[in-house]
């Protein structure tokens, strides 16, 4: 029997998938837009080419994580080519569950730092 594909929807996130669903907070995106802005996020750490991108997108979409947008931009910045994707209430309640995931190891490693704990 094949080996399942791990889901999407279960923390800890992968970074190129948490920084996915971020940049859609900002609203509805395409998927060139959505590697910029990861791109952006990370400074360059995370960096997608156009077929992984798209392939986390599908994942992200059949776990119920993202859909595709039903409304579209106006017609002047409209490219039907295009696909846009948001986020959806599931797929925003798992990025605030992730945030505050890392929050409290941030936390957790700061209150040791300031103890004088050896640096980590």
């Amino acid at each position: 029997m094949p080996p399942t594909r791990q889901s999407t929807a279960a923390l800890p996130l992968a970074p190129a998938v948490y920084l996915i669903l971020l940049a859609l907070t900002d609203g509805d995106a395409h998927g060139y837009r959505i590697r910029a802005a990861v791109i952006e996020r990370s400074k360059g750490a995370v960096t997608l080419d156009p077929g992984s991108l798209y392939r986390l997108i599908a994942r992200l979409s059949d776990d119920g994580l993202i859909g595709e947008a039903s409304r579209r931009p106006t017609r002047d910045e409209n490219d039907e080519r295009r696909r846009y994707y948001r986020l959806t209430s599931l797929g925003r309640r798992l990025l605030e569950a992730e945030t505050n995931r890392m929050a409290g190891l941030v936390a957790v490693a700061r209150r040791k730092s300031a103890r004088g704990a050896r640096p980590i």
